[in-house]
Order: structure tokens, then C-alpha cells, then sequence
């Protein structure tokens, strides 16, 4: 989790400024910046479903009731109106979704629900109508489009500085099970106290599965008031059972880039996340290892799961020679290209770490120094997220985070679900490290710097 608690999965990978096409009263045009959002796969069985309600797949289907007696007869059975669903199925595009004839049918539906169901003192209209909304967004099957109450909407956008209480760890949702995922443990937190580590699969938290869920509602219940603690449930490769795990909620600080000069005079950089103040931060360590002489730079950006996309692309002006960094493409065809003068060009050679949790604004950077050979990547295959997502808020409170673009490497690629292949494969030795300190991917990069 990160420095406004929801993990930065979510933060912006593209700027958001009007574009003119809103047309609904609703729509609030002058929002906030966009975000990117963490990716929600496909689990295995007992399934998935997205963390909103799913009241709108019942427009797909008729209305019929039935009283079930012996031998299958059906008796009382009472039609109610409603339109044919092949029909509103045809119907069913952005532009007409809301209209007569969906309207009619959500009425039978309210009348069915009013007249039949048996614990009608229970029924929130409220959760109803905010699960219309959910379910309509689900129903696009985008996993990165999601629709956010007004009250998920405010916990988002607090804003804490950089400071708030939790368990100090970087989550994701991980793309083979669903299930959340720690990318990262911040040192001298509770975290890293209680021995949690990279690539925990966070099965259960207080004893509710975390499979399914939106990265945001995982963070949330991790999260919570400084002295408590929260109880995880953890799936670690290699290890014959669940691992249960208390960890003590506390005011985290969360740095997001750490350097330090390494031996044989090489220096290195940790990025965790791209936020408002990893600007400064990155180059001050940059100013630390120019000055130190240093003959070679380790750029580290394994389990960074992305972040703005100005933060980065200011970044990557700090490195890259003249041309393009990045360019986006939406739906429309307009393209918006993200460029670098050269006048601060990188001139020592670099080797730059990356791993499957390395996603989104991490494979900016890491795509435009592949493409124009200047570090040599290490590790594996990163995650492969290259769409972009945005916020827009609507006057009520609510908002929607819509997938609205593709990004492209320099060279053009788009490396959405497949990744960027390091130029040098080196699996993670996991008990080298937790049990004897060493990392092997680092040393690699210090033997390929120091060749």
C-alpha cells in the first residue's frame, strides 16, 4: 500500500483534461487526474467476479415466477411486462443501454422483487441502484473499468501525504488466482516485522477472501486505525500450508526511491512506485551517484507496480537521448506523444532489474531504455499492462475509471499482455535471498556492469 493507501496500481498513466465529448448532465468535466488501474485476471475455480454489484446481468434474461409443487407442475405462475431480451441484447450499446424499454423492464423486475421476495425489510435501494450502476460498467468485461460509490470515490482521493497506517506492503492483484498479492515489503515496517515477502498471495484477510475483489476494497481492509492488527491468511510458494499471519497496523512513511553506492564503485536506485515526489527524490540519488564518480547504474524497478505518467516520463528525461518516450492512441485514433530533449542524456552504462510484478509506468521507462539500447534489462518477463485508464468524476460524488487508450513503446510496441522481455533472463532465488542475503538478479546486473 502506498502513499494514499489504495496501492499504485491505481494512480494515473495519463493526464486528464476535458475532451468536450461529455454530454450527460452527470459528468463532471473538470475531474481530477486519471488513474491506473491494477489488473483484475481471470482466477481459477471457484471463480471470479468484480468487486461492484452485478444487479444489471438481469437485464439479459426474461421474467417468469413459478411455484414448484409435486411432480414438477407449475401452478399460479403471473407474467409480468417486460421486453423481449434478444431484443434490448441488440439494443445494447453505449448509446442506448438507458432507454423506454429498459426502463419498462427494470420496473417488472422492482415489481417482482416488491410483490415476491420474502425479506423485503431487508432491501436497500440505495445498494440496489449503486449496483445497476456497478453492474453496468462490469458488464463492459474490462477488469480495469470499474465503477466507484461516492463513498469508495472519497476514500480513494484522500489525500495523507505520504503518511497513513497499515501494514506497510505494496499490493497488486495477482493474474493467475485473483487473489491480492504483496509486490514488496517497505523496510522497518510491521510487514517486514512479521515476515511477510514478495509474491505472498494474500488468500484470506480476517477471514474473508480477498479472490475477486478490486485492488482498492483489499487495500481497505488491510488498512485501518494505527495499534490494530489484521490477520492474514497467506499462500507462499514452496510451503506445505496456509501461513497465518498477525501484523500490526502503524504510521507507515513510504520513500519511494532508495540509493546507495554499491561495491566496485556502482551505483544504485530503487524505485518503488512513481508518485508526486519521486521526481525529487529520483534525482537527487541521481545527483549522489554522478557526483560519487560511479562507473555504472543498477536501476531497480522490481515489483514497482506503475504510477503517473508524467512522473515517469520526467524521469526518463533524466536518461534517454532525444525522441519519443511513450505515445498513447485512443479510440478516436489521436495520439499523444511524450518526448525528451536529450540535454540530460544518461552517460554511463546502466543495467535495469525488472520482474512479473514490474507493470504499467515501470514498463514505460523500462520499454524506452530497451528500445534505445541504453541498459541492459535483468530479471524476467514483466507483467504486460499497456492500456490506460481515467477517472471521471461525476457531479454526484460517484465516478468511473475507464480504459480510454493503448500506450506504445518508442519503437511502437504495445506490450499489453505480453510483457517485456529482459535481455538477460535471471529467475529470482528466493531462499538465497531470505535465508543468506543474497541476491542473484542484483549480482547479475553488478557482473554484466562490471564486464
Amino acid at each position: 500500500m502506498d502513499s494514499r493507501n489504495n496501492n499504485n496500481r491505481y494512480y494515473n498513466d495519463y493526464p486528464c483534461s476535458g475532451d468536450g465529448r461529455q454530454t450527460n448532465p452527470y459528468y463532471n468535466n473538470g475531474g481530477p487526474a486519471g488513474y491506473n488501474g491494477g489488473p483484475v485476471p481471470q482466477p481459477p475455480d471457484p471463480g471470479n467476479g468484480k468487486g461492484g454489484g452485478s444487479f444489471l446481468l438481469g437485464l439479459l434474461f426474461g421474467i417468469s415466477l413459478s411455484v414448484l409443487l409435486g411432480g414438477f407442475a407449475f401452478v399460479g405462475m403471473k407474467v409480468y411486462e417486460a421486453v423481449d431480451s434478444k431484443n434490448v441484447a441488440k439494443k445494447g450499446t453505449a448509446s442506448s443501454v438507458v432507454s423506454e424499454e429498459t426502463e419498462k423492464k427494470l420496473e417488472a423486475i422492482e415489481e417482482v422483487i416488491d410483490e415476491y421476495y420474502y425479506q423485503d425489510g431487508d432491501i436497500d435501494v440505495d445498494a440496489m441502484t449503486e449496483g445497476m450502476y456497478a453492474g453496468m460498467v462490469s458488464a463492459l468485461g474490462d477488469p480495469y473499468s470499474v465503477y466507484y460509490t461516492e463513498e469508495e470515490w472519497s476514500s480513494l482521493m484522500q489525500d495523507t501525504a505520504g503518511i497513513y497506517y497499515g501494514i506497510g506492503a505494496y499490493l497488486m492483484i495477482d493474474p493467475n488466482t485473483g487473489l491480492g498479492k504483496i509486490s514488496g515489503v517497505i523496510e522497518n515496517t510491521p510487514a517486514e516485522e512479521a515476515g511477510l515477502r514478495a509474491d505472498d498471495l494474500i488468500y484470506l484477510v480476517d477471514g474473508e477472501s480477498t479472490m475477486g475483489l478490486e485492488l482498492s476494497e483489499i487495500v481497505s481492509r488491510v488498512k485501518g486505525e494505527e495499534g490494530t492488527k489484521v490477520h492474514l491468511t497467506i499462500y507462499r510458494e514452496g510451503e506445505s500450508d496456509y501461513l497465518e499471519i498477525d501484523v500490526e497496523r502503524r504510521k507507515i512513511e513510504s520513500p519511494t526511491v532508495k540509493y546507495e553506492i554499491l561495491e566496485n564503485n556502482i551505483g544504485y536506485i530503487q524505485i518503488t512506485e512513481f508518485d508526486d515526489v519521486t521526481t525529487d527524490q529520483f534525482t537527487e540519488a541521481l545527483a549522489v551517484i554522478k557526483g560519487s564518480g560511479a562507473k555504472g547504474l543498477i536501476l531497480d524497478l522490481r515489483g514497482n507496480p506503475g504510477g503517473s505518467l508524467n512522473v515517469v516520463v520526467d524521469i526518463a528525461r533524466q536518461i534517454l537521448p532525444k525522441g519519443l518516450i511513450v505515445y498513447t492512441e485512443d479510440k478516436y485514433g489521436e495520439r499523444d506523444e511524450y518526448t525528451c530533449d536529450g540535454k540530460h542524456e544518461l552517460d554511463m552504462p546502466m543495467a535495469v532489474l525488472v520482474n512479473g510484478n514490474s507493470a504499467s509506468a515501470s514498463e514505460i521507462l523500462a520499454g524506452a531504455i530497451k528500445d534505445y539500447d541504453k541498459g541492459t534489462l535483468v530479471g524476467t518477463t514483466t507483467f504486460g499492462k499497456g492500456i490506460v485508464q481515467r477517472v471521471l468524476p461525476l457531479t454526484d460524488g460517484t465516478a468511473l475509471k475507464l480504459t480510454i487508450s493503448a500506450y506504445y513503446t518508442p519503437k511502437g510496441n504495445n506490450i499489453h499482455g505480453v510483457g517485456i522481455e529482459p535481455d538477460v533472463v535471471c529467475e529470482f532465488d528466493s531462499d538465497a535471498y531470505y535465508d543468506e542475503d543474497v541476491d542473484n538478479q542484483l549480482d547479475k546486473a553488478v557482473e554484466i556492469l562490471g564486464e
